[in-house]
């Protein structure tokens, strides 16, 4: 009976959302991350790739590339609403899902367990379609004997289409390949086989199995190999909830002054708590993380011996933690993540004090569940400003806009949603008391007011 494994990606998913709520943008390059000059492009539409901007390109230079691009900061609440209702459409489908991200996940669906490969297709065109509906936004799919297969196959696929790999098919779509394609080939692997001429999959297949493990070890030796040769049996895992939440920023300006740091800390073990409590979960380790000047990294951990959702005593703890872990020269990057999660919470009997006396700890391991939704805080208006590029607003008459632009005194507002298609810009006094701050998620279904 063939086995067949669908991987879904939703496409260019932080630009497709922009584009999705603010229509003006649809057609343009849009790049979403850290506006800063050392902002980072979490996103970019596929307008702005084809400049040749990416994800994880310094922002600068994504801009210099595509100079007409339009840059945003991230929208955290919309990215996580639209990746609910993208796992609640694709769970109906495949109750069992490994999702690798907010955006991304590997299904293997019961309803495909005898199908051809044109029953395949159609499968996966119905299940797109409804995506679309559901979110508004594009998804394509790839579909093969194995995780492996697909993964590769969403990426033939992209974008907003279907790729299937017939059973049989997977050598040959396979052995063309650099060997970096595979799944757990890094720099050093791969560095590896190419001192010993292997270039492509195909150079991999061919080897004795006995020489691959020589060079990377039994298992990932003998893990690759299978893979190589189109052999991939792994089963699908579900993941657990996260391990830990977390936020961390890189500063536009090196910060040298303890107080702007605590006042840092502060900020960023704020947006964790939110994820915290949004979770229904308390906290026994708050760890923080300090990026200096010369790129040196320092982290340190601190455990309760009860968890809590006490944002004085979390709070107060990465405080600490970051003042002993200040470097000789000025600070990069903060980071503050919360662990050791439970239901059960023993609150502190008097509020901003640890429940117990707390005790070093080492780092928490790892969080190998996916995160759903960015974990970076939002960088904050630049100062005697009160409103920035991107931020959602409510306005009485207008309705809901976002900011075009701001300065001076003044505020560009473009009133539009994911409902109302192309909206038309105002210009209003900054302080104008009719202008509110709003909620981003709001830009989805919200209609247009009566005119």
């Amino acid at each position: 009976m063939p086995r067949w494994v669908l991987h879904l990606d939703l496409d260019s998913f932080f630009a497709s959302a922009e584009q999705l709520t603010r229509p003006t943008l649809r057609g343009r390059p849009v790049l979403v991350g850290g506006l800063g000059p050392r902002g980072i492009v979490a996103g970019a539409s596929g307008e702005a790739k084809a400049c040749g901007a990416r994800s994880a390109m310094p922002m600068g230079q994504a801009r210099r590339l595509c100079p007409h691009a339009t840059a945003l900061p991230p929208r955290t609440a919309l990215y996580r609403v639209l990746s609910e209702r993208f796992f609640g459409v694709v769970r109906a489908w495949a109750p069992v899902l490994e999702q690798i991200a907010y955006d991304e996940t590997f299904a293997e669906p019961e309803a495909l367990a005898d199908a051809d490969a044109d029953d395949v297709r159609a499968f996966a065109e119905r299940l797109r379609a409804e995506v679309r509906e559901v979110t508004g936004l594009a998804v394509s799919v790839g579909a093969g004997s194995g995780k492996q297969v697909a993964k590769i196959a969403s990426g033939l696929a992209k974008p907003d289409g279907v790729h299937v790999v017939a059973q049989g098919g997977e050598r040959a779509l396979l052995d063309p390949l650099p060997v970096r394609a595979l799944w757990g080939i890094g720099p050093v692997a791969e560095a590896t086989l190419h001192r010993s001429g292997v270039e492509t999959v195909a150079a991999l297949a061919a080897m004795d199995l006995a020489d691959v493990t020589a060079l990377l070890g039994s298992a990932v030796g003998t893990g690759l190999h299978r893979l190589a040769r189109g052999l991939d049996d792994r089963p699908l895992v579900e993941r657990g909830e996260a391990k830990q939440v977390s936020a961390e920023t890189t500063f536009d300006a090196d910060l040298s002054d303890l107080g702007a740091v605590r006042a840092a800390v502060a900020e960023l073990a704020e947006g964790a708590h939110r994820r915290l409590v949004a979770s229904h979960r308390a906290a026994r380790t708050v760890s923080v993380k300090i990026r200096s000047a010369s790129f040196g990294t320092t982290s340190r951990a601190e455990t309760h011996a009860d968890a809590t959702t006490d944002l004085a005593t979390l709070t107060d703890t990465a405080q600490r933690l970051a003042v002993a872990a200040l470097p000789d020269a000025g600070v990069r990057l903060v980071g503050v993540s919360f662990s050791g999660l439970t239901t059960a919470v023993q609150e502190a009997l008097f509020p901003g004090t640890p429940a117990r006396s707390p005790s070093p700890a080492p780092d928490p391991a790892p969080d190998h569940a996916p995160d759903p939704a960015p974990v970076e805080a939002p960088e904050e208006p630049e100062p005697g400003r009160e409103w920035r590029t991107g931020d959602d607003v409510a306005h009485p008459e207008h309705g809901h806009g976002w900011v075009q632009g701001a300065g001076h005194g003044r505020v560009t507002v473009r009133f539009e949603t994911a409902a109302t298609g192309p909206g038309r810009a105002r210009t209003f006094r900054a302080a104008d008391p009719a202008l509110t701050r709003a909620d981003p998620v709001a830009a989805l279904d919200r209609v247009p007011p009566p005119m």
